[in-house]
């Protein structure tokens, strides 16, 4: 298999994670290098952020990625398995029985990986994020955005976003993820260069 296409299939999976991330982080500043912690005394009860977790629908929305998640992966899977045949042409001997015991065996890694982190193990983590960098007032303010029709409008839409925006991150990074892993390629054989090249043999008379 060719290492710029599982270069590109391996980012293109990572960064589908990328849409729902910065859109469960809205209204959050760009990240400094030492971002500020809010004071104890004024950081959101569990009560708040159980409250905007429940109007930004932040359950329901990690839903649909675990739901978009696992037809993207096996997307990639599938084209990675027709490459990996184009490389190796032993592969395109399998029998049809043989193909599809892969086919299973391919969905049923992605379901166990899509559930190594649990949405719930999620919640909890960002709640504690949530709690070390906003504030009472902050929850407060959002908890009112997410409650108006302005903000369930724009969590109607996450899905549909996220949707049409999954595969043009895909297609954008296989396609200019080859000069990228081309020229690590180049670097790491000239890396791998020995350092003192044999001598080359006399001729023979």
């Amino acid at each position: 298999m060719r290492k710029s296409y599982l270069f590109a299939s391996l980012l293109g999976v990572g960064l589908t994670l990328v849409p729902f991330t910065v859109l469960a982080q809205d209204a959050a500043a760009p990240a400094a290098q030492a971002a500020p912690v809010t004071p104890a005394d004024e950081q959101p009860t569990a009560e708040q952020l159980a409250k905007l977790f429940e109007v930004m629908r932040v359950k329901d929305q990690l839903a649909s990625v675990t739901k978009i998640m696992p037809a993207m992966m096996q997307q990639q899977f599938s084209a990675q398995a027709k490459q990996m045949q184009k490389d190796h042409p032993e592969m395109a001997t399998m029998t049809p029985q043989q193909q599809e015991a892969m086919a299973k065996v391919t969905g049923k890694f992605v379901e166990r990986a899509m559930n190594l982190y649990t949405s719930d193990e999620m919640v909890a983590d960002m709640s504690a994020l949530y709690q070390k960098h906003l504030s009472r007032s902050d929850v407060d303010g959002m908890i009112v955005f997410y409650s108006s029709p302005a903000g369930q409008h724009m969590l109607d839409m996450v899905p549909v976003i996220m949707k049409e925006f999954m595969p043009v991150v895909m297609q954008r990074v296989q396609s200019r993820a080859k000069p990228l892993s081309d020229e690590m390629e180049k670097e790491m054989r000239e890396i791998a260069k020995p350092a003192n090249p044999p001598a080359p043999k006399p001729a023979q008379n």
